[in-house]
């Protein structure tokens, strides 16, 4: 033997790397498909349309909760009117009863 073949590994002999998976590596399996990239500018107006559409379906409701209960104070404050103008329209007819009875004496 010579000096050379101590140093290397015969040609006859194989290095063998196991692996500690019985599976096929990833880079072995079939390539995942080719995605159609999204443009910036399409990207770009489709992200500022939907954020448009859900800024605006917010403000509608708010808008519509603040006009329903402006409403609701709206329609108390009516019939809260309309008890007292009854309540003074009574009070007007009983006392013009009373001065028609004064004047009657």
């Amino acid at each position: 033997m010579t000096v050379h073949s101590k140093i290397f590994l015969p040609l006859h002999t194989r290095v063998v790397a196991r692996s500690f998976s019985g599976s096929r590596p990833r880079w072995e399996g079939t390539p995942l498909p080719a995605r159609k990239p999204v443009g910036a500018f399409r990207g770009g107006v489709f992200g500022f349309l939907s954020g448009a559409v859900v800024a605006g379906a917010s403000v509608y409701f708010y808008i519509l909760s603040d006009y329903r209960v402006a409403n609701e104070m709206l329609t108390d404050d009516i019939s809260a009117l309309q008890s007292a103008t009854i309540k003074l329209q009574s009070y007007i007819t009983e006392l013009e009863t009373k001065v028609n009875k004064l004047q009657k004496k």
